[in-house]
């Protein structure tokens, strides 16, 4: 019994932690500031870039997932150097 107690709280504080570890939007980003775009049209799982300049002048890259509800999340991002 303690075993599948101890089981459940882990399970549980994963489940949590994932959302901890989400990436959060900045300006810029389709998501920033709460905005939830749909995508009526877009399969269900396919995932898009998105291309813009950030808050200090660098092209940053994300890639967004589409959801079953035809919302969007983003699931990766990166900034491009010069170097």
């Amino acid at each position: 019994m303690k075993t599948i107690i101890a089981a459940t709280a882990v399970l549980a504080s994963l489940a949590g932690a994932s959302s901890a570890f989400a990436i959060q939007p900045i300006p810029g980003s389709i998501t920033y500031g709460g905005h939830q775009a749909q995508l009526e049209k877009s399969p269900v799982g396919s995932n898009f870039f998105h291309t813009f300049y950030g808050p200090n002048g660098e092209e940053v890259r994300e890639i967004y997932k589409v959801n079953a509800d035809h919302t969007v999340e983003l699931v990766s991002r990166a900034v491009a150097t010069d170097k």
